[in-house]
């Protein structure tokens, strides 16, 4: 069975909150899930922590998400446990500070993912907050047994990563025309700005996909490039 795990609290030492922060009428936290309830999977699942909880609750209901409470820190254990209470073999992994995470980025690497029997996938060369990782709930266990690392712990994916020796992992560079290094990922308030900034000109209702994105990012660089 597949689960996408989507991982948020209220908590941030940058900035707090952020979930909860509004992109035109939604709260990140929805614009993430609104994206990630098209991932094709059996369970779709919103992680966070008891503070947490009560704020993300009504929303992970109104989105048709299951809540799961975990540890607040070691976000490697809260994976590895909701994995087993969902009785989940293969899980799709998003953040949620990542409002502009790509439905199609997704099915494709879940797809890509099955093909291949991986541990553990994700593409490489997007914009930074448009992708998801896939990892098997096998390797989710033997890292949760394992890890000692403190980043490890709490980025989940590390651990496997690092380890292509024990591991099967298969990461993929993205098609050139999605090549980019751009960061749309949310941890400060100039992220939030230009989050705003973008979703302004492309929200119209639905998740905005990574070719759209990439259209207005390249435009955006153009048009400064022209008032320099």
């Amino acid at each position: 069975m597949t689960g996408v795990f989507l991982q948020a609290r209220i908590s941030s030492s940058r900035l707090p909150g952020k979930a909860l922060e509004r992109l035109e009428n939604r709260t990140v936290l929805e614009h993430c899930m609104a994206a990630l309830g098209y991932v094709h999977a059996e369970r779709h699942v919103l992680l966070t922590d008891t503070e947490s909880s009560p704020l993300f609750a009504p929303l992970a209901d109104a989105w048709g998400f299951e809540l799961f409470e975990g540890d607040r820190d070691d976000v490697l254990d809260r994976y590895a446990r909701a994995a087993e209470q969902f009785d989940i073999d293969t899980v799709v992994r998003a953040t949620g500070d990542n409002p502009l995470v790509s439905i199609t980025l997704a099915n494709r690497i879940l797809s890509e993912h099955r093909t291949v029997e991986s541990d553990y996938s994700g593409y490489l060369g997007m914009p930074l907050g448009t992708g998801v990782e896939v990892v098997s709930a096998q390797a989710l266990m033997n890292a949760d047994r394992h890890a000692t690392d403190a980043y490890e712990r709490e980025h989940v994916s590390p651990y496997i990563y690092r380890r292509p020796l024990e591991f099967r992992t298969h990461r993929p560079i993205v098609e050139p025309n999605l090549q980019s290094d751009e960061r749309v990922t949310l941890d400060t308030v100039e992220d939030l700005a230009r989050l705003r900034t973008l979703f302004a000109h492309l929200y119209r209702g639905l998740p905005i996909e990574v070719t759209e994105l990439l259209h207005e990012l390249r435009g955006m660089y153009m048009r400064h490039k022209r008032s320099a």
